[in-house]
């Protein structure tokens, strides 16, 4: 079954001016990108023998993350504990429990109006209370931009020999990290292109609710400081979400909402940037959209997001900062 890890499908996309290459990494085994992490991780500390079979591992993610480390934790036999909040999908938290995952989740928000700094904040409660036990901790573990730098990076240079520009999205920042490290040394001139969600605090915005999950954080990460990135994208939500439609209506790709974001950054650029001419540019589609059906793909469930959007800049003046 680890067979299903990597060496997922790069696809043309027809789009004007620019030669578009999609890598889809929802062929992964649990659906993400993050099986790369999470197998790579879970691996290298068993073979250094900084966990044993008996270890306990915790993680803060209610997402791919979660998913991912519930999959090879179960293969490997290990006890995973995951801390999520209450604004996790009903998705993901069906495959969780499946997957035999310990659910612990946090109801309370905190002083930023989400929810990291107490799932945080309980991971290291656990932590201390459980011995033998291991938090992966995402957002500052090295193994976790390794592990896309050795695989995800390494093939993306395999497949595309020259790369202009590839736009990644950005969360716990590992992702990103290991990727441009990789393709900065492959091409030193391939302009790294980040991109973040409005709401997200990652790149010095002011943080807001944001309701797509795999893109943004409420923290800046750590293992960002490593990134090779050029220039900085922020969209909206609004736009991810017809971005989302957009591709499955046009060309039957059903993926996820950071892939939306990624897309709608492409569109954005190359639309201030017109006299570019036919670059090769690469983006990661983290995911697959089966898991957002009762989100980006919901109309009444976009409809109360754009009511409670302009609910918000009624109550701010007009103003939609």
């Amino acid at each position: 079954m680890l067979d299903l890890v990597g060496n997922t499908p790069m696809v043309k996309i027809e789009d004007p001016g620019i030669n578009l290459y999609a890598k889809l990494e929802g062929y992964n085994l649990s659906g993400s990108v993050k099986d790369r992490a999470a197998n790579y991780i879970i691996d290298n500390l068993l073979m250094n023998r900084v966990i044993n079979k008996d270890t306990t591992i915790i993680e803060s993610s209610s997402g791919n993350f979660g998913i991912a480390l519930a999959t090879y934790c179960n293969r490997k036999g290990l006890r995973f504990i995951c801390v999520i909040d209450i604004n996790i999908q009903k998705e993901n938290e069906c495959i969780l429990h499946h997957l035999g995952a310990e659910i612990v989740k946090i109801d309370i928000p905190d002083e930023n109006g989400g929810y990291l700094m107490n799932r945080l904040k309980k991971v290291s409660e656990l932590k201390k209370r459980i011995e033998n036990s291991y938090w992966i901790n995402q957002y500052e573990n090295v193994l976790n931009w390794e592990s896309y730098y050795n695989t995800l990076g390494l093939e993306i240079c395999n497949q595309i020999t020259n790369i202009d520009y590839i736009f990644l999205g950005v969360s716990s920042g590992g992702t990103i990290t290991g990727v441009s490290r990789r393709v900065k040394e492959h091409n030193p001139k391939c302009k790294v292109i980040a991109v973040d969600t409005e709401g997200s605090v990652i790149f010095g915005s002011p943080p807001k609710t944001r309701h797509i999950s795999g893109i943004g954080s409420s923290i800046i990460p750590i293992n960002l400081k490593s990134a090779k990135i050029d220039e900085i994208m922020i969209v909206n939500e609004e736009d991810t979400i017809n971005m989302c439609r957009y591709l499955l209506r046009k060309y039957g790709l059903l993926i996820g909402g950071s892939s939306g974001a990624v897309y709608t950054a492409v569109r954005k650029y190359f639309d201030i940037h017109k006299t570019v001419q036919n670059p090769n540019v690469v983006v990661v589609f983290a995911d697959r959209g089966d898991r957002y059906l009762n989100t980006v793909y919901n109309d009444e469930w976009v409809q109360k997001i754009r009511t409670e959007n302009s609910k918000k800049i009624q109550n701010n003046g007009g103003s939609n900062e």
